[in-house]
């Protein structure tokens, strides 16, 4: 079963990260984080057994285009405060998949009654944490102005394998005008703790990308015919890569549905 409950509230309802993670630990926000704190960054989460994540960190050290490492935690730990003081790893995103043997069996807004000693948590930076950067250069996103989910696809493009972890590149994709993808390049490369810069512009079917108008995960944008299709590697890599390795188990956030940190998108590693 899938949890993916309309929200009462506009994501400019919450300005600051601690109210939106209030929000949603309380359960009064399920819809997607696109938008929610835009100040702040937001990380994708890879939850796994101890005995799996000496091998993830391998892996995320041969891959850091999807999968920049911003914290992780001890085991069976909840608590991050190096990513915020008030902040619960089980409860504070609007959605999380459980996956079994690399087939996802449950989506839930809490992982309480789950919630195990061994689990260790990788946060992992998050593009939503340079769409602020992007509106603040003149840059329009579609999907935050429709009030969308990003769009992501699975591409054909391996991942470097360490142990058990192996499967596609997963990218999130922004429809541009030319001259704001140039602009975005500028824009995103200097921040590599949220992806960096693109891995590719234009022709979708390069990446292995057969339909544009159908995303593997999120929603669905408009491409007009004076803009081009602009992908970033995606922290959703770790979820495809869960499936195409079947690993016994594994929990990660709903693809849109982020954990919001304290930290300033503006204090994140710039290069």
């Amino acid at each position: 079963m899938t949890l993916h409950v309309e929200p009462p509230h506009t994501a400019s309802a919450f300005a600051d990260a601690r109210q939106a993670r209030r929000a949603i630990r309380s359960g009064d926000w399920r819809g997607h984080t696109s938008g929610l704190a835009p100040a702040h960054v937001q990380g994708n989460l890879m939850i796994l057994p101890q005995a799996l994540a000496s091998d993830f960190q391998r892996f995320c050290q041969l891959n850091p285009k999807p999968c920049p490492v911003l914290g992780v935690s001890e085991p069976g730990v909840r608590t991050l405060p190096v990513l915020g003081e008030d902040l619960d790893l089980a409860t504070d995103v609007p959605g999380y998949r459980i996956y079994e043997n690399g087939e996802m069996v449950s989506e839930v807004g809490d992982l309480t009654k789950v919630w195990r000693d061994d689990l260790v948590t990788f946060v992992l930076g998050c593009s939503f944490s340079f769409e602020d950067a992007l509106i603040e250069a003149g840059i329009p996103l579609r999907h935050v102005a429709q009030g969308r989910n990003v769009a992501m696809y699975r591409t054909s493009i391996p991942t470097q394998p360490a142990g058990p972890f192996h499967g596609p590149l997963v990218v999130s994709m922004r429809p541009m005008k030319a001259a704001d993808a140039i602009k975005a390049v500028q824009v995103t490369a200097r921040m590599p703790a949220v992806h960096g810069a693109p891995i590719h512009l234009g022709d979708p079917s390069l990446i292995g990308i057969r339909d544009i108008s159908k995303p593997d995960f999120g929603d669905a944008v408009a491409i007009e015919p004076d803009e081009i299709p602009v992908f970033w590697a995606c922290g959703v890599t770790p979820q495809a890569v869960a499936m195409a390795a079947r690993l016994p188990l594994c929990i990660t956030h709903a693809p849109g549905f982020m954990l919001i940190t304290d930290l300033l998108n503006r204090d994140v590693p710039y290069r």
